[in-house]
């Protein structure tokens, strides 16, 4: 017999698959039950720290590029000396604590302003090497870190110089809530900056001081855990199937502290692309987070209803594999047997017929043949072929079996176990979101901000005397540093494009906005961003750079914040991070009333809301941010709001209404897998052996009878076969021993 093939292998593997399934049942669809926090909350935190750590890299990352590329625009131009070169960085960027310039050759300062730098550490006869101009950290006397940036400064006909900016280790614009506190670590756990943890003068009784205390110790314990989880491989580290964050990342548990748990997470810096690397990266930092969560441990379900799911899967199971076995299998074997004997030649003994389906007509047709070949003519009564036709069918059988098993299925996808509208969503959980959404706003407020600055630091080095061919070069080399343009082109007060790289430009033949950042038109099928910075000593040209809309998608684009969008000040959507049409409205009123509730000034600046809607059984939560703080794009007026179903997070109501639904899609695709292997290797082959073994009865001596597959049928259909052949034999025995006898 075929291994695969035959009856046996399909009811076979149905009955283990209804056994497994019943014993997943018992132990998994019963009591659920967290240890204080879900695991919803845990990975939320995952993705706090994953935006911490998207932050501080891309800060770190802009700001070393930035310094590079402002060294760059200088060099291209006449010399300057070192305090204009100051002078033009801080009137530009105002991110860096402390610049200066120094002298290569003989170490000399020529120019500092801010906090002061400790060039003593550099070394300048390493300067040359491979990774001399890398970034690096250096401890103040403080104790405070910063991170000191290189850049070369290289005119003809005097010496080199070497452009310094320190950057203090500080999250740009995290938002942390009241609660949180976050840090960033070294390859060696050590802490060097944090943020949300009170400073001691700002303690004012003996329980905040315990409070801050017991929260600083749990923080560097979070680190000391953070520093070995890190180590791991970015593949190894993550669940199967998991996406998103490229780095190394999840979530920790801490100590109960006066009811609450401390729960965090942990990211490493990543670069934003699979297998790339950046200068931020390269520096092995860790971002971890902190918040005390109240501990509300429950309790979902019962073992009962596991049990019971598990013994009706027993007795339902149990009638299916009966019903195969008594119906299908045992029949045919049966007529396996019979037709085996016959076809060995012991026709003495009458066929014993099955009582329903293709195994009945099959053995009719056996019995028939055995008298036929004792002599009788090939002949039965219409009457009697039609009612062995009219026998309830295999198909019948397995539709019947399939009916069964459907019974117990379906009503775990559908019915039983269903979370309802009162499912508990932890707090922390909306205002986590809350919090994402108000660090993604103002990630997106930075980057059109860091653009605009870059046109700035354009206008004011292309200057009054540049000429077009020169400003082309400048603007080639901003685009090639910077992926944010679509088209960059210097404007003429008239709206002559008098130098462009990239795209054709948009407001070509207009005259140049006073305004910093702005939306080019709502007519438009794709929205543009359109930056403008005036150049100095051009009578109103400006530096004019349209930002690509697919930069503003993927700055949206953060796992565990559902759908995103980008809207501008009167609720039409600029961006997202899925499938949008540019300029529509929010998909609904309550969003588009939480975006206008959000804008609502609350003291000074409008504040991020968050909030938890329940209709029936569609429990939503969503959260607003608009753009607040300084720069360019503060004046746009744009929010940024995010929604997600409360029926994807991982809290215990869903998650028993997940693998309730999940067995009950086991048992389908079991059946349908097993029942389906049986129709296709046993019941499809026996339906048309029935029809040929009819037909030889009926008295077909001329088709030759093939066995498909080697198993039960095969071995019928070849009995069959061997029955034909002796049944042709017959007539020619006959006439031989006729023509010997005349012959005597």
């Amino acid at each position: 017999m075929s291994l695969l093939g035959g009856i046996r292998p399909p009811i076979a593997v149905l009955s283990v698959l209804l056994l497994a399934l019943a014993a997943l049942s018992a132990f998994f669809l019963g009591r659920m039950q967290d240890e204080g926090q879900s695991k919803a909350v845990l990975t939320s935190q995952q993705h706090v720290s994953e935006d911490g750590a998207i932050a501080m890299r891309a800060s770190l990352d802009e700001s070393i590029t930035d310094l590079t590329r402002a060294a760059g625009l200088l060099n291209a131009a006449d010399p300057v000396p070192a305090d204009a070169v100051l002078d033009k960085l801080g009137n530009v960027y105002q991110k860096w604590l402390g610049t200066a310039v120094i002298e290569i050759k003989s170490g000399k300062l020529l120019a500092a302003r801010g906090e002061s730098l400790p060039l003593t550490v550099i070394d300048r006869a390493k300067l040359s090497e491979e990774d001399g101009l890398a970034p690096r950290m250096v401890r103040l006397k403080s104790g405070e870190t910063r991170l000191l940036t290189f850049a070369v400064l290289d005119w003809d006909g005097r010496p080199q110089q070497l452009l310094v900016a320190s950057s203090a280790l500080k999250f740009p614009g995290v938002s942390l809530g009241d609660f949180r506190a976050i840090a960033v670590i070294d390859q060696s756990g050590e802490i060097l900056s944090q943020d949300g943890i009170a400073e001691p003068e700002q303690l004012l009784t003996d329980a905040q001081r315990e409070d801050a205390e017991q929260t600083h110790g749990q923080l560097k314990e979070f680190a000391a855990q953070a520093l070995k989880k890190s180590r791991q491989h970015p593949v190894t580290a993550k669940e199967p199937g998991s996406g998103g964050f490229l780095g190394v990342s999840g979530s920790l548990v801490g100590d109960s502290y006066r009811g609450d748990r401390s729960v965090g997470g942990y990211a490493t810096l990543a670069a934003p692309e699979a297998g790339g690397s950046t200068a931020a990266t390269s520096l092995g930092l860790t971002v971890v987070s902190l918040v005390k969560v109240a501990e509300t441990p429950s309790i979902v379900g019962s073992p009962a209803f596991g049990l019971a799911a598990a013994a009706a899967l027993l007795v339902v199971g149990g009638l299916a594999v009966a019903l195969l076995l008594g119906t299908v299998q045992r029949p045919l074997l049966r007529l396996f047997l019979e037709g085996r004997r016959l076809s060995r030649g012991d026709l003495a003994r009458p066929v014993t017929v099955p009582r329903y389906g293709e195994a009945a007509r099959i053995g009719t047709a056996l019995e028939r043949l055995r008298r036929q070949l004792l002599g009788e003519p090939a002949a039965e009564e219409a009457g009697s072929r039609r009612s062995r036709r009219t026998r309830i069918g295999s198909r019948t059988l397995i539709a019947l079996c399939a009916v069964l098993l459907l019974a117990w299925s379906a009503p775990l996808v559908l019915l039983l176990n269903r979370a309802g509208d009162s499912v508990v969503v932890p707090q922390q959980i909306v205002n986590d979101q809350r919090e994402r959404t108000d660090t993604l706003s103002d990630r997106v407020r930075r980057a059109l901000n860091e653009g605009h600055a870059d046109l700035v630091s354009v206008a004011s080095l292309i200057g009054d005397r540049t000429r077009p061919e020169e400003m082309t070069k400048v603007l080639q080399r901003t685009t090639a540093e910077h992926n944010r343009y679509s088209s960059l082109y210097v404007l003429d007060t008239d709206g002559t494009v008098v130098a462009r790289t990239g795209a054709k430009p948009g407001t070509a033949g207009q005259a140049p906005s006073d305004k910093p950042v702005r939306l080019r038109s709502t007519e438009d099928t794709t929205p543009v961003v359109v930056g403008t910075a005036e150049i100095p000593g051009r009578d109103g040209a400006a530096v004019v750079g349209e930002f690509r809309i697919d930069f503003l998608n993927s700055l949206l684009k953060r796992p565990g914040l559902g759908d995103i969008r980008l809207v501008d000040g009167e609720g039409r959507v600029i961006g997202g991070n899925t499938g949008y049409r540019a300029f529509q409205e929010l998909p609904a009123d309550r969003l588009k009333t939480l975006v206008r509730g959000s804008g609502q000034k609350v003291g000074l600046s409008p504040r991020p809301s968050g909030i938890l809607y329940r209709d029936g059984g569609d429990i939503q939560i969503a959260a607003a941010a608009p753009f607040t703080g300084g720069g360019a794009a503060g004046e746009l007026g744009w929010s940024v709001v995010s929604w997600r179903p409360a029926a994807g997070l991982a809290i215990p109501e869903y998650s028993m209404q997940n693998r309730t639904v999940l067995a009950g899609l086991l048992g389908v695709t079991g059946a349908a897998a097993c029942l389906g292997w049986l129709y296709i290797v046993v019941v499809r082959p026996l339906r048309h052996l029935t029809g040929q073994a009819e037909a030889l009865a009926d008295g077909d001596r001329k088709t030759v009878l093939y066995p498909r597959h080697h198993d039960e049928v095969g071995a019928v259909t070849r009995s069959l076969e061997l029955l034909r052949q002796s049944l042709q034999a017959q007539p020619r025995k006959r006439d031989g021993e006729k023509t010997l006898a005349g012959r005597n």
